[in-house]
């Protein structure tokens, strides 16, 4: 039995490792579970690229930021050793503010403040040198802290707590200032990983300022370091923060001639990459207490570190998987977009629609949300959103009372959207997810609405015709710009959002109130292609009433038509009698008599009135609509972390709008 084995399997259990799918935390609990089972590790989301391969029952699904998940957790797994590695906002790309301190700090204090209650025998929590800041040269660990990110004042306030916590209330906890751990599954976009997979292709990345140093630590070292501290916490060490560090000083321009001395590189390196604005020139360690009080040192050298990730790299049976694998983590949250889906009869298509969609926005790079609206289809469409919300925190349902119409089921997700434009997408498939990039394209480009213009269609010649007939009709008739051959398929800014939400017409025509809105808009051209899955729910009736809704919402022409007939028949009708006098006292025999012409005359006057009454009714009918103030839908249930909730529950608002 070795000396790392011995120490585990002395550890008290049961072991939960909270945020197992980071770098840290994957490498922390499979070194655990090498060497016992009682090891468990929480992940916001599944598929975790990390925990590939562990057994099931030991990966835990669980959104750390929602408290009452952390006392359920608790309860599950009962654990007398935690080990935290929750942490977000160390990577230059993870900048969204709010979540750095939510996830940070927010998640620390329910946590400890439940440990506080229940008991625990050690939980270690994973800080940062970033806590030094300014003041990063070899600080001992009563040393000021000067934080100079949003990341590093977080984690400040977390050791002030842990030190509150120990030190004022006897909570068994300790804080670790992680200096720069490297090693395998590291994210391929930091500076070893990318140093390594350019390395085995004899390259070298572009560099930083030579003189730049970090305290490079490998992960083996740093998970010893978690177990060395739980396995030594007594109340004297209650609260404090311990340094993990070598202790040696590597600069830019070191790493860099240790990197072409392993790889061979003939390549003279280049130093034009800009600094991070939190970086400082000499970072590293003073290790002494880790040494004094846990028996921890660094004895991975930086060298040996780098000749382990290269053979750990070698050996992946797929490479470019690994290197593609922060695509998922380093997404652009100021192109953020939420989907929503309108689901009627389309429950066999509602996870291929997820896939393409996930597919489609980690290929453009941005973060997103999926909102599946459930309009009371009588299919299982709500148990096969629930099952996909189980797995993915991004995907939210809505179950409406009744079937209120796809207007209404776009507009029931714009309210509830949380990111900075939206896309409508019918849930049949015959809105291509893949068209979403094209549509972010143009919003880069500097348009707030992209729609989706349908330049053919799957479908028969003459519904075609009829479809291309509608559009022009309706641009015709409006008293706005109509573009042609445009449906509900559409990127829309969230300024354009929020002015479409203060729209209080109930008998919503969205294509026709997004023309309305203005702003800068273009189209995109697609093929619009079959439903994938069963028959339409349109019919010839149903794209009259929608001929109907357009026309009648956008339009005052068919009521001028009917002024402009009037008044001609009028004229012809006065002209008509004029002649029949004329006629009847110049040639009296040749005026034709009987009750024809009468009959005739009548019938087209009387079947005039009924159309233009008729008319006149589909407008009142449209006022009627508006007058009686009803809502556009309702909400029967919020499906979220695969829970069905009522709507009515508070709970339900916790994804409140940034559109009202």
């Amino acid at each position: 039995m070795d000396d790392l084995q011995r120490k585990i399997l002395n550890l008290q259990g049961p072991i939960l490792v909270l945020g197992a799918s980071g770098f840290v935390g994957a490498n922390l609990m499979r070194t655990l579970l090498r060497y016992r089972s009682d090891v468990f590790g929480t992940c916001s989301k599944l598929p975790a690229w990390r925990l590939d391969g562990l057994p099931e029952e030991n990966v835990i699904l669980c959104d750390l930021m929602v408290p009452a998940n952390i006392e359920v957790l608790l309860d599950r797994t009962r654990p007398l050793t935690i080990f935290d590695c929750v942490s977000y906002g160390a990577y230059s790309f993870q900048n969204d503010v709010d979540l750095i301190y939510r996830t940070n700090v927010n998640v620390a204090v329910n946590l400890m403040e439940l440990l506080q209650k229940r008991g625990v025998h050690a939980y270690i929590h994973a800080g940062s040198s970033s806590e030094y800041g300014n003041l990063a040269s070899g600080p001992a660990e009563d040393a000021m802290t000067a934080p100079n990110s949003h990341y590093a004042v977080s984690k400040c306030a977390v050791a002030d707590l842990i030190q509150f916590k120990g030190k004022m209330h006897g909570l068994p906890c300790m804080n670790l200032r992680l200096y720069s751990i490297f090693g395998p599954l590291e994210d391929p976009a930091r500076l070893m990983p990318t140093l390594v997979s350019k390395g085995v292709a004899c390259e070298l990345p572009p560099f930083v300022d030579p003189n730049i140093s970090r305290d490079f630590v490998y992960i083996d070292d740093c998970c010893e370091a978690f177990v060395d501290a739980a396995l030594h916490l007594k109340p004297e060490l209650y609260g404090e923060s311990i340094n993990i560090g070598s202790g040696r000083c590597v600069t830019i321009g070191e790493l860099t001639g240790i990197a072409r001395q392993m790889f061979g590189i003939a390549q003279e390196p280049q130093f034009t990459m800009p600094a991070r604005s939190w970086d400082v020139q000499a970072w590293y360690a003073n290790p002494q207490k880790a040494q004094q009080e846990l028996g921890w040192k660094a004895r991975t050298s930086v060298e040996q570190g780098l000749e382990k990730m290269r053979k750990w790299f070698c050996a992946l049976e797929n490479p470019q998987a690994y290197l593609s694998s922060s695509k998922q983590d380093d997404l652009d949250r100021h192109y953020s977009v939420t989907a929503i889906i309108a689901c009627y009869k389309d429950a066999q298509a509602i996870p291929i629609m997820y896939r393409r969609l996930t597919d489609t926005f980690l290929k453009a790079g941005v973060d997103y949300e999926i909102i599946f609206v459930n309009d009371c289809s009588p299919d299982d469409s709500e148990e096969v959103i629930r099952q996909i919300s189980k797995t993915d925190r991004r995907v939210l349902g809505i179950s409406h009372s009744r079937n209120f119409g796809s207007q209404a089921a776009f507009k029931s997700g714009m309210e509830l959207a949380s990111k900075n434009a939206c896309v409508l997408l019918d849930g049949d498939l015959q809105d291509p997810p893949e068209l979403i990039e094209d549509f972010i394209r143009e919003w880069r480009a500097g348009y707030e609405v992209v729609y989706g213009r349908r330049v053919k269609r799957e479908a028969s010649w003459y519904m075609g015709l009829a479809y291309k007939l509608f559009y022009r009709l309706f641009d015709a008739f409006s008293y706005l710009k109509i573009p042609h051959d445009a449906g509900d398929f559409s990127l829309i800014d969230k300024r354009v959002v929020r002015c479409i939400l203060q729209f209080p017409e109930r008998d919503l025509f969205l294509r026709g109130v997004r023309a309305f809105a203005g702003f800068k808009q273009t189209g995109v051209d697609y093929v619009r292609p079959e439903r994938m899955f069963g028959r339409s729910t349109n019919n010839f009736l149903k794209n009259i009433g929608w001929a109907k809704k357009g026309i009648l919402s956008f339009s005052n022409t068919p009521l001028n038509v009917l002024s402009a007939f009037s008044a001609f028949i009028f004229v012809v009708v006065c002209f008509l009698i004029v002649i029949q006098i004329g006629a009847r006292l110049l040639f009296p025999e040749m005026v034709p008599r009987g009750l024809t012409t009468v009959i005739l005359v009548e019938l087209f006057f009387g079947s005039s009135t009924l159309v233009a009454v008729s008319l006149i009714g589909e407008y009142i009918a449209k006022i009627f609509e508006e007058v009686k103030q009803r809502p556009h839908f309702l909400r029967r249930s919020i499906v979220r972390d695969g829970d069905v909730r009522d709507a009515a529950e508070k709970a339900s608002s916790s994804s409140s709008s940034l559109y009202r």
